[in-house]
């Protein structure tokens, strides 16, 4: 539960510990954002390449592209987060991201949460299942908390 709020705090007053199909409702709404921003990256890939054709497999340009793609989503994640504490996907759900005392979560816990959650493929996603407070296992290595706010305080 989230109590009295200051300049860091979120302003929202009643939540509990978001399960694991809350999560994957907002990954899944967020993965239309992600599919945008592979078009926008594919279309400035193919515009920066002399002959305008796709990258070959393989090459030094396909795992650029890939890191640009995987960049762009890790930026619209981690400023959606550090900004408002959710993400697009997250809003229609009433997840918010905070850290252990219900605060805005900072720079560095953000931005490690998205690398853990997104080298393992969202397996650490996992471990809501088993921990008392639905954390993954992310959210326990940066000290985040995901929410979900009950729907009198959203």
């Amino acid at each position: 539960m989230l109590g009295a709020m200051n300049n860091d705090q979120h302003p929202r007053t009643s939540a509990q510990p978001a399960a694991l199909a809350w999560r994957l409702l907002a990954l899944l709404y967020d993965g239309v954002i992600a599919i945008a921003l592979l078009f926008v990256i594919s279309v400035l890939s193919l515009a920066i390449k002399p002959d305008h054709r796709p990258v070959e497999p393989g090459t030094l340009a396909a795992y650029a592209v890939f890191a640009g793609l995987w960049g762009a989503i890790g930026l619209y994640a981690v400023l959606s987060w550090r900004r408002g504490g959710q993400t697009i996907g997250m809003k229609p759900w009433r997840l918010i991201i905070t850290d252990q005392h219900g605060r805005r979560a900072g720079w560095q816990a953000l931005c490690l949460r998205f690398v853990l959650a997104s080298c393992s493929f969202g397996l650490v996603l996992l471990w809501c299942l088993f921990d008392g407070q639905r954390r993954g296992l992310h959210d326990i290595a940066t000290g985040t908390l995901l929410l979900r706010m009950d729907a009198k305080s959203a």
